[in-house]
């Protein structure tokens, strides 16, 4: 069993680029390889069910901002061909996500403030359907003086889209009609607690529930989600007892089962948490452990949720570590990969 992921990055030099991790346990095995090259930053990146689309994006600030990139992937060597290029309508593209049927992309622009929703066509083509400006700011005058767009995420039925935005401190709920020439429309926007910064979020399998991380004061928020509307059900906090330090808390992501929660934190904490559905529904914290590396801003499980993997932004590598399947806790491994700051890992052959 090889698990393969492909791996967005900050970069430097023209050698850089989209990476495909493989990882074979049985023989041992854990490579990594560039397969495009020469793009700037693509520190995010998504693939359709079939492997075939890849979508990516240029982290990059200027006029008219980032651009959203869509490429052939080869399935048999692991090559990558543009297919298409377009404006992010906005500074700093940080985030993609494709629809549930796979003819929607949308970005979320941080510096700037918006996102933008494209149309993708049988080929893989982009085109621009829509972008959104958000307004206001929060407490945090040094973070928050300014909207930020952070996520952009589909529910699993396809009707509403999330917006996480962690200058204005809300999660924006909008309206989702595929059959609209301009698809989104604002429903209503939930408040979080001021300064928190919400950051990335995940729905359950069912839609019933999300799981949302607070950037900046390194929580998880349990929410329900009902006919488009959002109200609180848990939070915890991601630290230690008596933690002092900076603090970061990055991805969230949920087990093939979905009875386990893990979350990043970065600053000084550098640290993965796992918290455990129980029987009564309530969700309690379990295991706190070291991500192996300096920066986890983004990790990922193995479709199987046999291993996890998280990558490290400013210690330039990818650790794996071993996940008890009744328990959710985690193990490191000896598996450890390089790679020049390693900032996404989007699993292939879901």
């Amino acid at each position: 069993m090889t698990y393969s992921f492909l791996v967005g990055t900050y970069t430097d030099d023209a050698s850089q680029g989209l990476n495909q991790l493989d990882f074979t346990p049985s023989e041992n095995k854990l490579e990594i390889r560039t397969i495009f090259p020469g793009i700037q930053g693509p520190s995010f990146v998504v693939a359709n069910s079939a492997g075939d689309k890849v979508f990516t994006l240029e982290e990059i600030d200027n006029v008219p901002g980032g651009n959203i990139i869509s490429l052939n992937r080869s399935t048999d060597k692991p090559t990558l061909t543009k297919i298409s290029e377009l404006p992010s309508f906005g500074d700093h593209p940080c985030y993609l996500a494709l629809s549930p049927n796979e003819k929607f992309l949308t970005a979320a622009n941080y510096s700037g403030g918006n996102f933008s929703v494209y149309k993708v066509d049988e080929k893989g083509d982009l085109s621009h359907l829509q972008s959104i400006q958000h307004e206001g700011s929060s407490v945090n005058k040094g973070r928050q003086s300014a909207p930020h767009v952070h996520s952009t995420v589909f529910s699993p039925d396809g009707k509403y889209l999330l917006v996480a935005d962690l200058g204005t401190d809300e999660v924006y709920v909008y309206n989702f009609d595929a059959n609209s020439p301009e698809p989104v429309t604002l429903n209503n926007a939930y408040k979080v607690t001021p300064g928190d910064g919400p950051r990335h979020l995940v729905f359950s399998a069912d839609g019933k529930e999300i799981m949302l991380v607070q950037e900046m004061t390194a929580a998880l928020e349990i929410l329900r989600f009902d006919s488009g509307k959002i109200s609180q059900k848990q939070r915890i906090s991601l630290l230690s007892e008596g933690f002092e330090g900076a603090v970061g808390a990055a991805e969230v992501r949920l087990s093939p089962d979905g009875k386990h929660i893990y979350v990043s934190n970065r600053g000084d904490a550098n640290t993965i948490s796992v918290i455990s559905k129980k029987v009564s529904g309530e969700y309690e914290f379990t295991q706190q452990i070291s991500s192996g590396g300096i920066m986890p801003r983004n990790f990922n499980l193995t479709s199987d949720g046999k291993y996890l993997l998280a990558a490290h932004q400013a210690s330039d590598d990818i650790v794996v570590f071993e996940r008890d399947e009744e328990t959710g806790m985690l193990t490191q491994t000896d598996w450890k990969v390089s790679v020049h700051s390693p900032v996404y890992l989007f699993r292939l052959g879901d």
